[in-house]
């Protein structure tokens, strides 16, 4: 941090504000910033933001002199944080984020094509949609162009896929759309906002929200051809048939108990990597590459499960994704007992 001012990145919303340096290195906002930054509000009851307030009682470790110290009031609202010179990274909670997946419907997102044109999955509400997570550093990016036969193929049946690059680089994905051909809605998460909130830990991840936005088949590794079969033990034709089966007959082999159970819950140490990741992303992109590389491994050591962040990151960060070092860590996962991919299993019922 400058003497004046501290970048705060919240949830993958960045501000600029005046800052204060308070006793043993704290980074201090007044109200007015706060506000700006973070959404909270000083009131003589506490700090609110719509309808939730944190008492003046449980905030007072946070306040010094009629000023917030930003970290420590993320620690009473259990929420991961991420620091830096001149930044600090404020996460999800594990709470938050579990809630949001168990939720009655599939949380709604709107990220870019690679045009900029913006999609939510609220659009395709009435149809049944096939969310699709891959990335150009996974050998799915071959399995596009199924995907998008998939699409035209049942689309006179009410049903779209919504394929979901999660490529730190639009144009990393680009190619591999534009090969594809494709008419349905190619996001690109840059951020990596959306696989965070889907709680996507490898591509490709698949999902099934049915017509109502309700998840119909959570969290799934499945692949749409059998290139790399031999890798991952996974049969393609067996999964789109049964995609077809819901499709067409709406039996997604699944019952709402099911799903419940099957649904993932990110844990804090997840959400705490996804915030050094997040910063890490940032300061890259700041051209402070050294500072980057610390939080990346950072993340990397807290959630070594997550490809999307070690893997992800890998073309950002120079290194080949397909290369030595992949395969060397995947070994490492494997012998740790770490799957690198996460099936339902039968696809007659889970």
């Amino acid at each position: 941090m400058d003497s004046a001012h501290v970048t705060i990145l919240d949830d993958g919303r960045e501000t600029v504000v005046a800052a204060q340096a308070g006793p043993e290195g704290r980074v201090l906002l007044a109200p007015e910033a706060v506000e700006e930054a973070l959404g909270w509000v000083r009131k003589p009851h506490g700090w609110c933001r719509g309808d939730l307030c944190v008492p003046v009682s449980a905030a007072a470790r946070a306040e010094h002199d009629g000023l917030l110290d930003p970290v420590a009031f993320a620690g009473i609202l259990d929420r991961p944080v991420a620091t830096d010179t001149g930044v600090i990274a404020l996460g999800v909670s594990a709470q938050e984020r579990s809630q949001a997946l168990a939720g009655a419907t599939a949380p709604d997102f709107t990220l870019p094509d690679v045009d900029g044109v913006p999609h939510s999955l609220s659009d395709l509400r009435g149809r049944k949609v096939a969310l699709v997570f891959w990335g150009s550093w996974c050998g799915c990016r071959y399995d596009l162009p199924e995907w998008e036969r998939r699409h035209a193929a049942l689309a006179e049946h009410g049903f779209s896929v919504l394929s979901v690059a999660v490529d730190r680089r639009a144009a990393d994905a680009a190619p591999w759309i534009a090969e594809a051909a494709v008419t349905h809605p190619a996001l690109i998460d840059t951020d990596g906002l959306v696989s965070d909130l889907y709680d996507v830990l490898n591509v490709p991840t698949v999902l099934w929200i049915d017509e109502e936005g309700k998840v119909a088949r959570p969290h799934d590794t499945q692949f749409a051809t059998d290139l790399f079969r031999e890798l991952s033990g996974l049969d393609s034709g067996a999964a789109l048939a049964a995609l077809d089966r819901w499709v067409l007959t709406g039996d997604s082999g699944l019952s709402d108990e099911d799903v419940a159970r099957h649904t993932r819950r990110a844990t804090a140490t997840q959400q705490s990597a996804r915030t050094e990741a997040a910063l890490a992303l940032w300061l890259h992109r700041d051209g402070r590459a050294a500072e980057a590389e610390a939080h990346f491994a950072r993340a990397e050591q807290l959630a070594p499960e997550d490809l999307t962040i070690w893997r992800g990151t890998m073309p950002l960060r120079g290194l080949d994704p397909m290369g030595d070092e992949y395969f060397a860590k995947r070994t490492a996962l494997t012998e740790a007992g770490i799957p690198i991919y996460r099936p339902l299993g039968d696809w007659q019922s889970a």
